[in-house]
């Protein structure tokens, strides 16, 4: 692939805001001498989105049914020209003019992310607690914190995104995703403070995205950080069995003494015994995942 960046945006109804979008990435590429181009995604719009797209100066690749947001963004980077891939959304929320400056930045790093934490970023409140939430199970899978887990303005090299491909999702938690496997395969990420304007438009985020979110993580810690999961859940469980079983021994012993060990009572519950059995179970699958986990193939960067 060529040097320079290809900068991809997926863009569904975002006529009001995609031309703008574009011409402030041109104007800011233009400026930097990188060599670029800006691919718009048309994501099945039944809008002018693709035609005012085309004439802010972006080529345009079109769905002609919605595919969804990972979906698009795959097919904008198939068709990139360039080894670095940047993506922006179409709303007008994201400092796009910043692109060339995280551009320069990547050197070093697998990818850098412009994290959501300036001095002004306009996130509606209802949706702060499912973010910090989201947010925290996913730095705890991946064992550093992460500032902003699914930010959509980013730098990367395309072969990181090819690396995952396979399993990065076709839906909003694309950006999720990618974040946490890098993270998980210890590939260095930078997150860059970036301000968020409030967008324009509707969202077309809802709740369900969030347990979209939630089932995504755990999936993720399967795929490359098992123990985390598994390890807590079975000693939990392993800690409840043990409990429960000192509990069952303890009322035998003041209903008969310690005869019951002589005598061969059985004393020990249906639930310790099923408490034991499931914590254990947990720790061998644990182990498995985990010795998948390790020897999963992997892409030298």
């Amino acid at each position: 692939m060529e040097a320079g960046i290809s900068v991809v945006i997926p863009a569904k109804n975002e006529v009001e805001s995609v031309g703008q979008v574009v011409a402030r990435i041109l104007d800011s590429l233009a400026g930097s001498e990188i060599p670029s181009e800006v691919i718009v995604v048309d994501d099945g719009s039944d809008d002018d989105t693709g035609r005012v797209a085309a004439e802010a100066g972006a080529s345009v690749l079109t769905n002609e049914s919605s595919r969804g947001y990972g979906a698009s963004l795959k097919l904008g980077i198939r068709a990139a020209n360039h080894e670095v891939i940047a993506i922006a959304d179409a709303d007008g929320t994201y400092p796009v003019e910043r692109i060339p400056e995280l551009y320069g930045m990547l050197d070093g790093y697998a990818m850098v992310v412009g994290a959501r934490t300036g001095d002004s970023v306009a996130i509606p409140a209802a949706r702060k607690p499912a973010k910090w939430i989201v947010r925290k199970l996913a730095s705890f899978i991946a064992g550093v914190s992460i500032p902003d887990v699914n930010s959509g303005l980013r730098v990367f090299r395309s072969k990181v995104a090819l690396r995952y491909f396979r399993m990065l999702p076709s839906g909003f938690s694309f950006t999720t995703t990618i974040t946490v496997a890098c993270l998980c395969d210890s590939l260095p990420v930078r997150f860059v403070p970036i301000n968020y304007r409030p967008r324009s438009g509707r969202s077309k985020l809802n709740a369900m995205h969030f347990f979209n979110f939630l089932a995504l993580v755990a999936r993720l810690s399967v795929l490359f950080r098992p123990l985390r999961v598994f390890i807590p859940a079975a000693t939990a469980l392993l800690a409840l069995g043990v409990f429960k079983a000192v509990l069952d021994v303890t009322e035998a012993v003041d209903l008969y003494g310690w005869n019951f060990v002589v005598e061969g009572y059985e004393v020990i519950s249906t639930s310790s015994a099923v408490l034991l059995i499931l914590g254990g179970f947990l720790f061998m699958t644990g182990m498995l995942a985990d010795a998948l986990a390790v020897h999963r193939p992997g892409t030298d960067l």
